[in-house]
């Protein structure tokens, strides 16, 4: 699963995948999921590391906030580190959805079933924060 927030972590978007499949091709996926909100920057993990994946964020006018990797060539000397922090609040909304057993556990046999609940559960996280702020 691939996870779109907002800039409180709370869940706004996502992409289901096998577990088996890469994380960098669902890049590009993901920069266009969600309501129409244009977002001035993208973080991901080392999964997303590739030029094609920086290239399709700054073509959208997104700044890639993507660690390089160590064995990549001319890296930048620059990296956003307090940008690239702020992404743990996407490993603590996938945490918030995995709290949820039918999600944790994958009872559901079908994608739709599955994305019904991913959905389902983010929306519960949605509320419940709505009505604690």
């Amino acid at each position: 699963m691939h996870l779109k927030t907002d800039f409180d972590g709370h869940p706004i978007a996502f992409d289901l995948t096998c577990g088996e499949k890469g994380d960098a091709p669902h890049f590009p996926i993901l920069l266009g999921l969600g309501p129409e909100v244009e977002p001035r920057a993208a973080i991901g993990d080392k999964g997303y590391a590739s030029k094609a994946n920086r290239r399709a964020a700054r073509d959208r006018g997104i700044i890639p906030v993507i660690p390089h990797k160590a064995n990549e060539k001319d890296k930048p000397a620059f990296f956003a580190r307090t940008l690239y922090k702020g992404g743990a609040r996407i490993e603590h909304a996938v945490g918030k959805i995995k709290r949820f057993k039918r999600v944790a556990l994958s009872c559901e046999k079908t994608r739709r079933n599955f994305a019904s609940f991913v959905a389902l559960s983010a929306g519960f996280i949605l509320i419940k924060s709505v009505h604690t702020a």
